[in-house]
């Protein structure tokens, strides 16, 4: 008992930063060091702030992030209802994630879009993939250029399911016709991760290819892109 008169338990369990020992500190590394310093679970400690009364706020986090094989994009992917699955994660918690894992998103979208004039699949990829990279179902975006090669807009031409989504090529020139598109780039995800183009990925993209043509709008390119990953058509000599 202290001189308040309140009991201290010193070998009790707690889940608060405050009553790791120093080294476990994330809050601490992270001012005394840099952010670089602390490991993917240790900034996720930071992020969730506590834990339960039988488990630290990081040993929650090293649980999240073995459930996703320790991949930040697969965190990303998560909703708010498969974080809390996890004992010791509410609602709160579960949106801190998930605001966080968002901002990531919306910071390597702002990086992108700085190199608005496309010289290469790798700088479309860079441009598409904070949109769909990490999306649980498909969908299939273009990007739309004008004679410069510079980006007008990107847009979402379909919505689909985790197999497949239905892209129409009259829509995909109707949005570039509307926009004064000088050339189109398309762009689909796969959530399974295989970027190997499907027959009717091969097959739409013959189709577009073609009305690009006749309508003197060319299809530069079509990238089938996973969170860290993507397949070019053009780089494969495949248009």
């Amino acid at each position: 008992m202290d001189s308040r008169g309140s009991i201290e338990y010193p070998n009790a369990v707690s889940g608060g930063i405050k009553s790791w020992a120093e080294d476990d500190r994330p809050r601490e590394k992270l001012v005394s060091r840099s952010k670089k310093a602390l490991t993917d679970a240790e900034l996720l400690a930071i992020v969730i702030g506590s834990g339960t009364r039988n488990q630290s706020a990081l040993e929650l986090s090293r649980a999240i992030l073995s459930s996703v094989s320790n991949n930040l994009c697969e965190l990303a992917k998560m909703s708010i209802n498969d974080l809390m699955r996890f004992n010791g994660v509410g609602i709160a918690k579960a949106s801190n994630i998930a605001a966080v894992m968002e901002l990531g998103r919306r910071r390597r979208l702002a990086e992108g879009l700085k190199r608005k004039t496309i010289s290469c699949s790798r700088d479309a990829f860079e441009i598409i993939v904070p949109l769909i990279g990490d999306l649980p179902h498909e969908e299939f975006w273009s990007i739309l250029l004008n004679r410069g090669h510079k980006v007008n807009r990107s847009v979402c031409i379909s919505e689909g399911s985790v197999s497949g989504t239905v892209a129409d090529p009259k829509k995909i020139f109707k949005f570039a016709l509307e926009n004064n598109a000088s050339a189109v780039i398309l762009c689909h995800n796969h959530p399974s991760g295989n970027i190997s183009p499907s027959p009717n990925d091969r097959k739409i993209t013959r189709k577009c290819t073609e009305a690009g043509k006749f309508l003197d709008l060319p299809v530069l390119d079509h990238l089938i892109v996973t969170s860290d990953s993507y397949f070019s058509f053009a780089d494969q000599g495949l248009l």
